[in-house]
């Protein structure tokens, strides 16, 4: 782990993306780099995980073989020139290529194909309007929204040129599409 730089007596000190992947775990729960600033959240719930550990196995039992579904990892944005202040989100869930980790370091999102974000409490506007802007920013061409509050739901935003993300509205019991990827989940099964 490397140390925290000491902040200037008039400006905190915006992080890299680099400088960012450089710290590996900051502290408790986990950490997100949003316009250079690190943001902490809380570790989530169980039934939080529950659920993330559901939608990746049936997920996982999907894709192509050329594709995997990985839980819980940073994701470089790549919003900003390399060496300006970054943007580094940790997603639920994400399906990259296989190819992309073998590059190993952070993840980019022009390797994504689909991000996932599981809905808390504390994480509805987060979720819907903010990480909604940046991943469509970043031009990650599906991202999908579960809400575990009954009945569960999932909206699935895809790119849809300058307009940003578009999407059908939620979908409650099975979301099925064949986007980027055929796919069937049962999202009863999530709680």
């Amino acid at each position: 782990m490397t140390a925290l730089p000491e902040p200037s007596a008039n400006e905190p000190h915006l992080f890299t993306v680099a400088e960012y992947a450089a710290l590996g775990e900051v502290e408790a729960g986990y950490s997100e780099l949003q316009e250079g600033r690190i943001l902490m959240s809380p570790s989530p719930s169980p039934l939080h995980m529950i659920a993330s550990g559901e939608l990746f196995i049936q997920l996982r039992d999907q894709l192509p073989r050329d594709l995997v579904a990985i839980q819980d990892v940073d994701l470089d944005l790549e919003l900003v020139p390399h060496g300006d202040p970054g943007f580094s989100r940790r997603p639920d869930l994400l399906v990259v290529p296989r190819a992309a980790v073998a590059h190993g370091g952070m993840l980019r999102a022009s390797d994504a194909l689909v991000v996932v974000e599981i809905v808390s409490p504390g994480s509805k506007r987060m979720d819907r309007i903010v990480k909604r802007g940046e991943y469509a920013d970043a031009g990650i061409p599906h991202y999908w929204i579960v809400d575990l509050a009954e009945p569960v739901s999932l909206v699935a935003c895809h790119l849809a040129g300058g307009f940003g993300y578009q999407d059908p509205g939620d979908v409650t019991g099975v979301f099925t599409t064949d986007v980027p990827f055929p796919v069937r989940l049962d999202l009863d099964v999530l709680v």
